[in-house]
């Protein structure tokens, strides 16, 4: 079976937790336990979310002396995807002896005119006092919008229309090499009409649309999300919740999920299972054996037949 597998980024980095190389390493050896068990049976892509560590080089750029302008997003989300696609391969190089594990950057392509970019909705980089927020906008051109604790840089976040090294991928996998890619979305580019050219954008592509546009691409069986939660649950933080531990992708769409945490998962898991009529499923990294066998998680799956 060619699973994909999408990490969320509190798989690497938990919340509240400094983002220090060494405490990524220690969660990222419980990610790379996790893969390789899956990896001993199936063909495994990993994908990954990139949010602490974009928003952590994002306020390095902003404030290093050195730089006459902060380096635009898609350069820093490809940064990303080198670092936490190192240290992925490094560790899984360690849980399955033997094996060609590789790690690639890959650019998604996204339209010019999305509508994302009159709108940027994506929070990125730490949270500041209205103030300093407002004067860090004139500085550098941003947009900036309150959060639950402050204000903080909002920015586009287009939908992903296609991944560029998916053919590359391809071959790997059929070469038996498990693979890291897509990281934090993708580096999101637009591509000339003309001549094909790509040109990188300042956005962030969400990490788990791009996830399920990678499974669609690579005709995987299953897509694969990994949180911090068991599955996902109805009424969250409500006296009325409830798991839900079968759906489909109506019933996921009828849910309204926030945008900001459990929604582009679901959406992404119905439209893998729409577009393929393969199966998806959401759930907790340690139960990613388990949520494949179907003991555990929210198993998302193709609409019933009408009789």
């Amino acid at each position: 079976m060619r699973i994909v597998i999408a990490l969320g980024g509190n798989a690497l980095l938990h919340r509240g937790e400094r983002p220090d190389a060494d405490v990524q390493q220690a969660n990222i050896d419980r990610v790379a336990t996790a893969v390789a068990a899956l990896a001993q049976e199936h063909e495994v892509v990993v994908t990954h979310g990139n949010g602490p560590q974009i928003g952590l080089l994002a306020v390095e750029s902003a404030t290093d002396p050195a730089l006459s302008a902060p380096y635009p997003l898609d350069l820093l989300g490809a940064q990303t995807q080198g670092m936490i696609g190192s240290l992925l391969v490094r560790t899984l190089y360690d849980t399955l002896p033997g094996r060609r594990v590789t790690a690639l950057v890959t650019h998604t392509v996204v339209r010019a005119d999305d509508p994302a970019f009159r709108h940027p909705t994506k929070f990125v980089g730490q949270v500041y006092p209205r103030s300093e927020a407002r004067a860090l906008a004139h500085r550098h051109g941003w947009r900036i919008a309150q959060d639950t604790t402050g204000w903080r840089r909002v920015v586009p976040s287009p939908s992903p229309e296609r991944i560029v090294e998916a053919d590359i991928v391809h071959e790997l996998l059929n070469a038996g090499t498990p693979v890291v890619c897509a990281g934090g979305g993708g580096v999101p580019v637009t591509a000339d009409p003309d001549t094909g050219a790509l040109h990188g954008v300042e956005a962030v592509v969400d990490k788990d649309l791009t996830a399920a546009l990678l499974a669609e691409d690579l005709k995987a069986d299953f897509l694969l999300i990994l949180t911090d939660v068991p599955n996902v649950y109805a009424d969250y933080g409500t006296p009325e919740q409830r798991p839900v531990l079968d759906a489909t992708p109506t019933d996921l769409r009828r849910g309204g999920f926030p945008a900001g945490s459990m929604g582009p998962k679901t959406e992404a898991a119905a439209r893998f299972v729409e577009r393929t009529g393969g199966l998806a499923a959401i759930g907790a990294l340690e139960a990613a054996q388990e949520i494949v066998h179907g003991r555990s998680g929210t198993l998302v799956r193709p609409e019933m037949p009408v009789p």
